[in-house]
């Protein structure tokens, strides 16, 4: 890129001590088969060599431009920054330990310009560091992508390529940190389309310093209010108190209670009965989803009676069907049991 031309994807890496793999995930996007981007780079107050690693980087590439903190502002305020300072059309976003396939940003340019309804463009990752590789496969389309948000999230956030446009006044809310992706994009969500590409496009590092893994607490709390404000869309209130049934109707959850799974079924159908109303999911996407949680919390119930099992099979027929018959005997068996 020129210094004069007007790049059209803008790069956001926010940094803070990944001296170790920060210099491989930087070049990784330099060497991209699409270059016509500009790069920027975060610095958040680190104390080790990232900014040495970055200043001999840019050095060598006119694209880099480093936004350095003088106070430590966390990930969410910093791509936020980033994200305001940006130039291009689209942003895309990468973090200082991941490794992105060489054609990314190649592949989600195409997939923009030959679908102008796709807003978000995210990628299938590998995941690799601390355990096996594993591929991580999304779901691609739209409609199923926006039911699956309501039980976790369900796009790659180092993947993800989005047009400036459909941000509007959105942003990271780091009252979400660790998981102010999942936020943002469920926010999103109802304001354009998204769509994986089903590839592995970025190599994702699992290291024991994922934020996730140490402060589990916050992690639960946030996503579970996450989950509870795209119920809103359903004109659920947060404050309203069959709140666990909504969400274990679309989050799924172990060893439920026969009387908790009872009203859990209860609390789907009012779900189903609202998106009939409102349509805001696809409602053969949702029922779908719904109907494959509610078998799951049945099969793994804490336990089982017999007054359940005969509720289940005499009113809730439509369930109890679709439970398969060495599943049935099961509970049938336990509930005699119980």
């Amino acid at each position: 890129m020129q210094n004069s031309e007007i790049p059209e994807i803008s790069v956001i890496i926010p940094v803070f001590n990944a001296a170790p793999f920060l210099q491989e995930s930087i070049e990784s996007i330099l060497n991209q088969s699409y270059s016509n981007f500009e790069l920027i780079i975060l610095n958040d107050k680190s104390t080790d060599e990232s900014l040495e690693i970055i200043k001999k980087l840019q050095a060598k590439d006119n694209r880099i431009i480093i936004i350095d903190k003088e106070q430590n502002v966390g990930p969410a305020n910093l791509r936020n920054e980033g994200i305001n300072a940006t130039k291009g059309t689209y942003i895309a976003l990468m973090d200082a330990d991941d490794i992105a396939a060489p054609t990314r940003f190649e592949k989600q340019i195409a997939i923009f310009k030959n679908n102008p309804e796709i807003g978000v463009c995210g990628t299938w990752f590998t995941f690799f560091g601390s355990e096996k590789n594993k591929i991580i496969k999304h779901n691609t389309n739209h409609d199923t992508i926006k039911v699956s948000f309501l039980h976790s999230c369900n796009i790659g956030n180092p993947t993800v390529m989005f047009k400036k446009e459909v941000l509007s006044d959105l942003k990271f809310d780091n009252d979400y940190v660790p998981v102010e992706d999942y936020d943002l994009w469920s926010r999103l969500l109802a304001k354009t389309n998204f769509y994986n590409i089903p590839e592995s496009l970025l190599d994702y590092r699992q290291h024991n310093n994922n934020i996730s893994k140490t402060k589990i607490d916050n992690v639960n709390r946030a996503v579970r209010n996450v989950k509870i404000n795209q119920l809103q869309n359903l004109g659920i209130d947060s404050t309203d108190p069959k709140i666990d049934f909504y969400l274990n109707t679309v989050s799924f959850k172990k060893r439920l209670s026969p009387e908790e799974i009872t009203e859990t079924i209860n609390a789907s159908k009012f779900l189903l009965s609202q998106n009939e109303k409102l349509g805001y999911f696809n409602s053969e996407v949702l029922q779908k989803h719904i109907t494959k949680n509610l078998i799951r919390t049945v099969r793994n119930a804490g336990s089982y009676n017999l007054s359940f099992f005969k509720h289940l099979k005499n009113n809730e027929k439509q369930l109890f069907q679709k439970v398969n018959l060495l599943d049935k005997i099961i509970i049938y068996f336990k509930s005699l049991a119980g």
